[in-house]
């Protein structure tokens, strides 16, 4: 099943194709999208190359998996109407998985993984997972807290022993002093895999989990009102 995984939530965006058959079986195609190309207008371009340079056809995809936020929410609106768009237009399936998943599994840790995407003035999306693996496969991923928007010194507290936990993010600095500080291992963005294959790891290991049930009502999970949102209602 030829699978397309979308994800701009954060400013390291990717897209990557999956399941394009070979003669030893199937492999994989992806693409970094770097802060700048987050627009649906290269996006699409982006989709255009890795299909062609799979051999394939748009029509060929019957699956559609997207990081469902949160994040950036340009970014996250931006990967969901196109999923949303696409799956109508090819009739695919839609998927969606939490951005923080999609870290805390790109991250290549098991055990107890916090996911953090950075949120501004000192807060953080987090969510921690209980992952365990077999190999290159995810055999188990268990939601452990969040996702939640909070104060960063919040979420450091929730990782407690902080021995027994390892954090999967890319931080100011002065947050990175302050994980430093509590003890907690990092993992470094090297040593990560994107997170548009994660997403693909994500439905191969899980495919019925992911699968939106109705997708001509689903809406990405953006866990806090946007600024503009949070001004107006004051």
């Amino acid at each position: 099943m030829l699978t397309l995984a979308l994800d701009t939530s954060t400013s390291t965006g990717s897209i990557a194709l999956g399941g394009i058959p070979t003669w030893a079986g199937e492999s994989t195609l992806e693409m970094a999208l770097p802060v700048q190309a987050v627009r649906s207008e290269s996006v699409l371009p982006g989709i255009d190359r890795l299909v062609s340079s799979a051999g394939c056809l748009p029509t060929d995809i019957s699956r559609v998996v997207v990081a469902s936020g949160p994040g950036s929410f340009t970014g996250v609106r931006i990967s969901a109407a196109l999923a949303k768009g696409i799956r109508a237009a090819l009739g695919a399936e839609l998927h969606a998985w939490s951005s923080l998943a999609a870290i805390a599994v790109g991250s290549g840790g098991s055990g107890s993984v916090c996911a953090a995407i950075d949120a501004r003035r000192g807060q953080v999306y987090a969510a921690g997972y209980g992952i365990a693996r077999n190999g290159d496969e995810i055999v188990g991923l268990e939601p452990l807290f969040g996702p939640v928007a909070e104060p960063f010194a919040i979420t450091l507290g929730r990782l407690r022993p902080a021995r027994t936990w390892t954090l999967a993010a890319e931080l100011p600095e002065n947050l990175e002093r302050s994980a430093r500080s509590a003890g907690v291992r990092r993992l470094e963005p090297e040593d990560r895999e994107s997170t548009a294959v994660a997403l693909l790891r994500l439905t191969a290991s899980f495919p019925d989990a992911g699968r939106v049930a109705d997708p001509t009502t689903w809406e990405p999970d953006y866990v806090r009102a946007s600024s503009a949102e949070r001004e107006a209602s004051r």
